[in-house]
């Protein structure tokens, strides 16, 4: 058995596309473009404006804060909640409080298989 840290103190911080108190925690990295991190937002935080490379689900697993798509308005998030981004779409995230996510990105990913939707 090994055991492992994935807590904020080994993140990597995140500056890309003016992102503001945000770090990530590479968990899986494949050849083809497909990862899973765990993201720790901080409180006044925002992840820019950019697009998803690959279809991209972020789960909510801690505390809340908000999403947006390009031209959309801030929706509230919190534990429990998936947010879905097809590759392409441009988004933004953020925390005024503080919020953990986990990020899976993949060309295969899908979530209508096996998630219940909320729209």
């Amino acid at each position: 058995m090994k055991f492992f840290n994935f807590n904020r103190e080994v993140r990597r911080e995140i500056s890309a596309f003016n992102s503001l108190n945000v770090g990530i925690t590479p968990i899986v990295k494949n050849e083809a473009p497909s990862s899973v991190g765990c993201m720790y937002l901080d409180e006044e935080s925002v992840v820019g404006m950019h697009p998803a490379t690959v279809p991209q689900l972020f789960l909510a697993i801690e505390g809340e804060g908000w999403v947006r798509v390009e031209g959309g308005e801030k929706i509230k998030v919190s534990k429990g909640t998936a947010v879905f981004w097809e590759a392409g779409e441009q988004h933004e995230s953020g925390s005024e409080t503080g919020m953990t996510a986990i990020i899976i990105e993949s060309p295969s990913l899908n979530p209508e298989q096996f998630l219940k939707s909320n729209n």
